[in-house]
């Protein structure tokens, strides 16, 4: 009895230590704030033509061209520097408030750019910093103005975008560190959100996040934290789902394991 009570007590603290390593501890108190939320049914198709708004995310894509580079190397002093710019594309979202006559495409890429350039912002405002876990409660603080309510970065990638149903999310978002999914040097845009998660996703599965066999994996942890949210029908288990986007032939009973984290900060040298 007594070694049962330890076996459980063991799995839960576990459990415990894993969340609390990526952020997720406690997900009591995130919320979308009755921000709308469509969930992607079927093959996602990229369009504008059936939203009420398709919003302007050029002065992104400037800023992103301007200080990230092709490897997703960021420059957070050529932001700080550029904090003005910054600063009007962060009112921009801000003011602009996701309805539901906005389609799950401009949802998807509204929601994708809020977490990213608000990520980038708070790291600018606390620079220099080594890692964004030497800022206190980076997913938890509430800091991102929308219309009239103040979102963490928790709500918006935990209770807004994994909702919506769409797994490649998790390779289109980036936490400002090096085990990160790299951050693509252009907006997430409705008219081509298909193909841009479709090079998001293909580019981490195949970087050296991963290392890919036909029998064994050795899989960024993404695919350990979230595992769930990339099991379907079509994709019953994470070998199946990575099978997609690579051409290795890997097998349905291939091993998986997972590679440490690195949480240092994706800056540009």
């Amino acid at each position: 009895m007594k070694k049962s009570i330890y076996i459980i007590i063991l799995t839960l603290s576990t459990f415990f230590l894993t969340f609390k390593s990526c952020g997720l501890l406690s997900a009591a108190g995130l919320s979308n704030k009755g921000l709308p939320i469509k969930e992607v049914n079927g093959k996602l198709t990229s369009t504008t033509v059936n939203s009420s708004v398709n919003l302007n995310h050029d002065a992104w894509t400037v800023l992103l061209k301007k200080y990230v580079d092709n490897q997703g190397n960021v420059d957070y002093k050529g932001f700080k520097k550029d904090h003005v710019k910054l600063t009007e594309y962060l009112n921009y979202l801000s003011k602009n408030k996701p309805t539901t006559n906005w389609s799950v495409q401009e949802l998807l890429a509204y929601y994708i750019n809020v977490y990213n350039a608000f990520t980038v912002a708070l790291i600018v405002e606390n620079y220099p910093v080594s890692s964004i876990k030497d800022i206190r409660g980076p997913w938890k603080k509430k800091f991102i103005p929308i219309g009239d309510e103040t979102l963490s970065l928790g709500d918006v990638e935990h209770k807004i975008l994994r909702k919506m149903k769409e797994p490649r999310i998790h390779f289109a978002i980036n936490c400002a560190s090096h085990s990160c999914p790299k951050l693509l040097n252009e907006a997430y845009e409705a008219s081509k959100i298909d193909q841009q998660l479709d090079v998001a996703a293909k580019k981490f599965i195949n970087s050296s996040e991963n290392k890919l066999s036909e029998k064994q994996l050795y899989l960024s942890k993404i695919f350990d934290w979230f595992g769930k949210d990339f099991i379907s029908d079509a994709t019953p288990t994470i070998a199946s789902f990575i099978n997609a986007y690579t051409k290795i032939p890997i097998q349905a009973n291939a091993k998986v394991s997972y590679f440490d984290y690195d949480w240092s900060l994706n800056e540009k040298k």
